[in-house]
């Protein structure tokens, strides 16, 4: 029996999942993630280092690590992706001018050997600060351009729009990831 074998029996039988939240500094994480587990978003402080929180979502427990998206902080997030089954990538929809620092960025993260095959999903956040719908659907091809989503080959990828204050957006692109991640390594499920 070889390791891959033993490490998806573990798998099966934890039913655990882990996600890593990642982004520029500002973008939303830790918002999402209290969107996600249903708790107030009106106050927020940035976070500085990481937080672990857990969702039971589907007979599943995932493991959301909430990394700070400080410039001072990037440089150690490569000690967060061991283990990860997924990269959850929160962009500012409210700020596209930094789109070109979220692009090297992303591409740095991507990079890593040890995420390799990781499931990727975009949050194009704070959706509900733009009014105008066609400027909304502008502002998230604006970021699946400038990341080169298309272009990306060795992860499933999905772009959604939401709003954690709101929680547009949220549930479904939730849901669509851990379908993902069932699929690639709950084989047996």
């Amino acid at each position: 029996m070889g390791l891959l074998t033993v490490l998806r029996k573990q798998k099966l039988k934890d039913r655990q999942v882990r996600v890593l939240m990642l982004g520029l500094d500002n973008a939303g994480k830790t918002s999402v993630v209290k969107a996600v587990l249903n708790q107030d978003v009106q106050e927020v402080a940035p976070t500085l280092g990481f937080a672990i929180k857990t969702l039971d979502l589907n007979g599943y427990k995932i493991d959301l690590w909430d990394v700070g998206g400080q410039s001072s902080l990037r440089p150690f997030w490569r000690n967060y992706f061991d283990k990860t089954d997924a990269i959850v990538w929160v962009v500012d929809a409210a700020s596209l001018d930094r789109l070109d620092d979220c692009r090297r960025e992303l591409a740095r993260v991507l990079a890593e050997d040890r995420l390799q095959g990781a499931t990727l999903l975009v949050l194009v956040n704070k959706t509900d600060t733009i009014t105008d719908a066609a400027d909304r659907d502008r502002a998230v091809a604006a970021v699946r351009e400038a990341l080169g989503i298309d272009a990306i080959a060795n992860h499933a990828c999905s772009v959604v729009p939401c709003s954690a204050y709101t929680g547009d957006g949220i549930k479904p692109a939730f849901a669509w990831l851990l379908d993902d991640i069932r699929r690639r390594l709950y084989v047996f499920d």
